[in-house]
């Protein structure tokens, strides 16, 4: 069957990147909150990756990428490439190697690959094999902790537990690639947010990234979470309610050196900072909006969007 070229969907720090795509859709396709939830993954062939590697070689060698069709180079910086689609880690490990050394070779000077990698498919992989990748330039991995809560992360069929989740991150981080680690706020619910941002405080903690990134859950019609939705039996909080399990979260949070936002458009509220150094002050900008109660400070519903 021929690949069809997926829809960019990408992390919103990597809007300057090439989007090259390996895969379209997910390894992990059981989630019942994800957009991805029963389809079907698809991988690209080898040589039709390398070949759109050397077709923007040559568009970068005579200085035409900036009008590629397509508009795929309309914002690309030159420096930075991002493997698609949701899951580009499971592409199979030698020619994941090939497709890095070809960029290597063709590009000699790019700053960073990056893409997104489920917990699993980083488990996959030896660490030194992780190392490889790393040393090929494959620097930074997206991935979707969503809940450190183990019945969160079982009733929402994530296929992980809090343990994996942690031994997923720290052997990323222990072969020098960089984590942005996503979660997902009111994932659990109203009545367990607090202890959903409890547990996640503790393995985001645990792994001890360098990015985070706090999302708010989205009802996405289809999936089975938006079915429970729909039939009374889920109930998410509410906005308010939402910014309360942000600041939960933020307390709870023990980190080194973290840059944590919740700049999503998907968000009621943006905060970011850097945890420790920042936390104080961002207790205290949820603490304002919380004290107010006013819709008017939050993102309206009609201007959320994943």
């Amino acid at each position: 069957m021929e690949f069809e070229r997926p829809q960019i969907v990408r992390p919103p720090s990597e809007w300057a990147s090439y989007f090259l795509p390996l895969t379209r859709g997910c390894s992990n396709t059981t989630c019942t909150f994800c957009a991805w939830h029963g389809s079907r993954l698809r991988v690209r062939k080898l040589e039709e990756v390398k070949a759109e590697i050397d077709a923007l070689a040559v568009l970068v060698r005579h200085g035409i990428y900036s009008s590629a069709v397509g508009g795929l180079t309309q914002y690309w910086d030159g420096k930075k490439f991002f493997l698609q689609d949701a899951d580009a880690l499971v592409y199979p490990y030698p020619k994941l190697v090939e497709i890095l050394q070809h960029l290597k070779e063709k590009f000699p000077g790019f700053e960073r690959v990056a893409c997104y990698a489920t917990p699993r498919d980083i488990l996959r992989r030896t660490r030194d094999e992780l190392k490889m990748l790393r040393n090929l330039g494959l620097g930074i991995f997206y991935t979707g902790l969503e809940s450190g809560s183990d019945s969160v992360l079982q009733r929402v069929r994530k296929r992980v537990n809090s343990s994996e989740m942690i031994e997923a991150g720290r052997k990323a981080r222990e072969a020098g690639i960089q984590l942005s680690v996503s979660l997902i706020l009111g994932l659990a619910g109203a009545a367990a947010s607090e202890e959903h941002a409890i547990q996640t405080a503790r393995v985001l903690s645990a792994i001890d990234p360098e990015y985070a990134a706090a999302l708010t859950i989205t009802l996405v019609p289809g999936t089975p979470l938006h079915q429970e939705w729909s039939e009374g039996n889920f109930q998410p909080p509410t906005p308010f309610q939402s910014l309360e399990e942000l600041k939960t979260l933020v307390e709870q949070l023990d980190l080194t050196n973290c840059f944590f936002s919740s700049a999503h458009a998907v968000n009621y509220l943006n905060i970011r900072g850097r945890l420790p150094q920042d936390k104080a002050r961002l207790v205290r900008e949820l603490d304002a909006v919380l004290d107010k109660r006013d819709p008017a400070l939050l993102r309206p519903e009609f201007l959320r969007r994943l």
